[in-house]
C-alpha cells in the first residue's frame, strides 16, 4: 500500500502509463483503467473498472496507449505531472528575435514612407527578414 501511495506521488511516466494501459488490452483479469488510476484520472478509471466485462475499456486502453505513445514528452508532462508549458514555440525561434525583425520591419516601413526606400527594395528586405523567422 505504501508503495502504491508513494508510486501515485511521482511524476507520471509515460512509458509505465503506456504498458499500464497496453496491460488492460491483454489481460483477461479486471485490472481495467489501472493507467487512468496511475495518471490520476480516477473517475475514468472507475468508470473504466465498472465497465471491465464489455470491450469497451480494452478498446478505450488500447487508444490511450496510442495516444500517450503520440504525444510528445512536454504535452504529456504539461497534462499529466501539471508542468508549465515551455514557452510558445515560434517554430524554434527565440521570442526576442522575432520582436527584433518586428522592429526592423517597423523600420523599413518608416524608411519607405520617406522615401528612402523603393517599393522593391522594401519587398525584398521584408522578405529577407521574415525568411529568418518562417
Amino acid at each position: 500500500m505504501v508503495l502504491l501511495i508513494k508510486l501515485l506521488n511521482q511524476p507520471k511516466s509515460r512509458k509505465v502509463a503506456v504498458i499500464l494501459a497496453l496491460l488492460t488490452t491483454i489481460l483477461p483479469i479486471p485490472i481495467a483503467g489501472l493507467h487512468k488510476f496511475y495518471l490520476g484520472q480516477y473517475l475514468w478509471g472507475i468508470i473504466y473498472l465498472l465497465l471491465w466485462s464489455t470491450p469497451i475499456p480494452r478498446i478505450a486502453s488500447a487508444i490511450d496507449a496510442v495516444w500517450y505513445l503520440v504525444q510528445d514528452s512536454e504535452q504529456f508532462n504539461c497534462q499529466f505531472n501539471n508542468l508549465p508549458a515551455s514557452n510558445v514555440n515560434f517554430g524554434g525561434i527565440d521570442p526576442s528575435q522575432i520582436g527584433a525583425v518586428a522592429e526592423a520591419l517597423r523600420e523599413l516601413d518608416r524608411l519607405r514612407e520617406d522615401g528612402l526606400m523603393s517599393e522593391y527594395e522594401f519587398e525584398q528586405k521584408r522578405r529577407q527578414l521574415l525568411d529568418r523567422i518562417a
